[in-house]
């Protein structure tokens, strides 16, 4: 029986899992599936998980970094998700790890093509100007003309966007407005935000289009990002438990839904509408780019390290 069950899940004298099984390890990843969940539903071990997330994750970081590029945009909306790795600030631990400058808050910042949807840019850390700044400059090289850029009313932004790209964009700033807080005790009032009364769109550089200075696709985008990948979840313990892992599944992510999702109102996937591929992926595409004829550069990619937390971006 051992032997049976050792042969259908691995290459006969290899210690790797066939194409199919890993090709379905990371759909379940990409469709909000822990991994403990997946360990049990595929019947591998969570090791074999783990590494296949790690491989997946770095070739995914790799060929988005090379292949989204040129991307024609017309309009481009920013955002950012929160979550957390190993706990929430406040309740940093105090041992071994109390300082471990990856431990706490964790942000994603991410750019998308409001027209085609797809995801150009993002990056993982904290919420400081510097992680904007980091944003902007990477989105700049990889957009081949003027845009319109929208972003929420982080205050980072506005010092990002002008380092970044200086005159050549139209920047416009959707100002939201919230009431005063009403009601609600302990966990009831910090889950339910203040109401929305209205919002205010400013514009900053050159002369953006007030018809299009919307913040809605990347904030659907974000509620994707919360719902396809189970670290994102609130109130679960499959938080993630390192930064690595948790950018890791960032790109992976990423490559998914630019490349292997079809969109339900394009019918097809972002990175088609942007003509930057001609085909639909399929998972088995994404499990390929693991192969060594795949990963042979992937170790010249260093991210970069700021002085208060580490970011990972494309």
């Amino acid at each position: 029986m051992l032997a049976d069950k050792q042969e259908s899940s691995y290459y006969v004298g290899m210690n790797k899992l066939p194409l199919t099984k890993r090709a379905q390890i990371l759909t379940l990843l990409c469709e909000g599936m822990s991994m403990r969940s997946i360990e049990r539903v595929v019947g591998c071990s969570i090791n074999s998980v783990d590494k296949l997330l790690r491989e997946a994750g770095e070739a995914a970081l790799l060929y988005h970094d090379v292949h989204v590029r040129g991307v024609k945009a017309q309009r481009v909306q920013c955002d950012q998700i929160w979550s957390f790795v190993h706990s929430k600030a406040k309740n940093a631990p105090t041992n071994s790890r109390a300082r471990d400058p990856t431990i706490g808050d964790c942000w994603t910042w991410t750019a998308i093509d409001s027209d085609n949807k797809l995801l150009l840019s993002y990056i993982v850390g904290g919420r400081h100007a510097e992680y904007a700044l980091m944003l902007m400059d990477d989105l700049r090289g990889r957009l081949a003309n003027k845009v319109q850029l929208t972003t929420d009313g982080q205050k980072a932004y506005l010092q990002a966007v002008e380092e970044a790209c200086g005159a050549d964009i139209d920047y416009g700033m959707l100002v939201k407005l919230y009431g005063a807080e009403t009601g609600g005790q302990g966990h009831e009032r910090e889950y339910s935000p203040s109401e929305c009364v209205g919002a205010r769109k400013d514009a900053i550089t050159d002369s953006p289009d007030p018809a299009h200075i919307s913040t809605s696709y990347v904030e659907r985008q974000t509620l994707t990002m919360r719902m396809s990948m189970r670290r994102f979840t609130r109130l679960t313990n499959a938080f993630s438990k390192k930064l690595e892992n948790h950018a890791r599944m960032v790109a992976l992510y990423a490559v998914w839904y630019n490349f292997v999702r079809p969109h339900e109102s394009l019918r097809m996937s972002p990175a088609m509408a942007a003509e930057i591929e001609t085909r639909l992926w399929s998972m088995e595409d994404v499990a390929a780019l693991c192969e060594p004829k795949a990963s042979a550069t992937r170790e010249t990619y260093k991210p970069s390290e700021p002085k208060s937390q580490p970011a990972i971006s494309n």
